[in-house]
């Protein structure tokens, strides 16, 4: 579907006004729509998935493990796990589970699937963190092993991510727990997997199937407003203000409490950001609370890298800016950007990538402001622009980690808090991952190598009838945990 400017979501809306609940009847199949590609089915392994193609294969396809409606881990090919050897040794016992055509999945065809899937995404979000993975073996006809180079107590995690489902790469076809009734031209027509003990010729009620389709925020949005949809998942930023001026109501509008990244990823050390006190003055500068609060009210505003504790050996280590009087910070920020330009004899410009989108324009306006009040000439350009200085990093974290939120903040750290990152990647122990993980926060912290703002915007747009849907620091919503089972 095209994507749709605002003044013809307008009129579009103007046509069908209708109450929170959208009006739909609550005995028809939920349809999803889902932010993103509308070619739903591809190959995780083939190429980076976006969020309508994730959920589409979370549907059909499970892992090991998958997340429930909470975002906490629930059983899924595998009935139960032990952990074993300080976390580098997972053991999983399969239960039953049957492909499309009726076979079961054996597990050879699991081990297979997961060794495709980890040495195929060289080029995913999830690749430098299954790098860890040693061996997966087939131990008995209901055991798997998954063996590790060093302890990983957040493992499940990531085997409950899409990009783990297995699936046979003809067709990809998992075994569910939805199937693919019809689709393709309107999305995908989706039927719960039978139980064990289930009638095989009894249908699901109408309301268990789910029609999903990927398709723009614009779009998604105008067929929720139309009464047409029951759900919108996916949500970012750079959709969010289309929400209000389609008048979508505010019982509907959903805001995750998504937990992960969101700030400016400092990408060449050079001219004006070659030295730490230079891009404190940056960091500074912004304030958070103002930024958050004129966007979305209840956006959390954030100022250190790691959200909490974590698996680091230390609470998230504050910026050395932090210690600055909030009333202070910007005649402080002033000072060291009038002190370079005495030296340099020139304007100081900062180039900052962004994505397309009407919030992050938004973003871009307090952004653009607070740069100029401090005497910075700010330059929006995309994202993938070479010439950017600062880029946006908008990530929600896939498990709790402090050195995926510290991997994802080095773009263009030191040298040394690159090789503290690495050091706790390749730990031998619990004890020397946690330090190298806080002592790479405190370096990157001190070095400012990136910026936080807040932590990742993240909605959904929600029928009321969807009783078992909640908001989770995953921002993740499987299919099958939206209505009463």
């Amino acid at each position: 579907m095209p994507r749709l400017r605002l003044p013809l979501i307008a009129l579009l809306l103007t046509a069908s006004a209708c109450g929170p609940e959208g009006q739909r009847r609550d005995d028809a199949p939920v349809v999803v729509s889902a932010i993103g590609s509308g070619q739903l089915l591809t190959d995780p392994g083939a190429r980076p998935i976006d969020e309508a193609q994730a959920i589409a294969l979370a549907a059909t396809a499970q892992g090991l493990v998958r997340f429930d409606g909470n975002g906490q881990i629930e059983p899924a090919l595998a009935e139960r796990w032990n952990v074993f050897d300080d976390a580098r040794s997972y053991i999983f016992r399969l239960g039953e589970a049957t492909w499309p055509d009726g076979q079961p999945v054996t597990a050879g065809e699991i081990v297979r699937a997961l060794r495709r899937a980890v040495a195929g995404n060289s080029h995913s979000r999830l690749a430098p963190y299954l790098a860890v993975i040693d061996e997966i073996v087939e131990m008995t006809p209901q055991v798997i092993e998954v063996r590790l180079k060093s302890p990983r107590p957040d493992l499940l995690n990531l085997f409950a991510q899409p990009e783990l489902a297995v699936f046979r790469p003809r067709g990809l076809a998992g075994s569910g727990p939805f199937r693919i009734v019809a689709g393709k031209r309107d999305g995908l027509l989706l039927r719960p997997v039978d139980t064990p003990g289930d009638d095989p010729k009894a249908a699901p009620a109408p309301e268990d199937y789910v029609r999903l389709r990927g398709e723009t925020a614009a779009a998604a949005i105008a067929r929720f407003r139309a009464a047409a949809s029951d759900l919108v998942l996916g949500g970012t930023l750079a959709d969010w203000p289309i929400i209000e001026a389609a008048g979508i109501a505010p019982e509907n509008v959903q805001l995750e409490p998504a937990v992960g990244l969101f700030g400016l990823a400092v990408l060449h050390r050079d001219g004006f950001l070659s030295t730490p006190q230079n891009r404190a003055a940056i960091a500074m500068a912004i304030d958070r609370g103002a930024l958050t609060a004129a966007i979305a009210p209840d956006w959390a505003p954030a100022e250190t890298i790691l959200p909490a504790k974590l698996d680091s050996a230390a609470p998230p280590a504050p910026g050395s800016w932090m210690t600055v009087p909030t009333d202070q910070r910007r005649t402080l920020a002033s000072q060291r950007v009038r002190e370079w330009q005495a030296v340099h004899r020139g304007p100081v410009e900062i180039r900052i990538g962004l994505p397309a989108g009407p919030g992050a324009t938004l973003l871009w306006g307090h952004l653009a402001s607070t740069l100029i009040a401090i005497g910075i000439s700010p330059v929006r350009v995309s994202p993938d622009d070479a010439r950017a200085d600062l880029t946006l990093v908008d990530a929600v974290a896939p498990y709790d980690s402090g050195r995926w939120y510290l991997d994802q903040a080095c773009r263009a750290c030191s040298d040394d808090t690159a090789t503290l990152i690495a050091a706790a990647r390749d730990a031998p122990d619990l004890y020397n991952r946690t330090h190298r993980i806080a002592e790479a926060d405190a370096m990157l912290a001190s070095d400012v190598a990136f910026i936080p703002l807040a932590q990742p915007l993240r909605w959904s747009i929600v029928a009321l009838r969807l009783v078992n849907w909640r908001g989770n620091a995953r921002a993740w919503h499987p299919l099958n945990h939206l209505r009463k089972q």
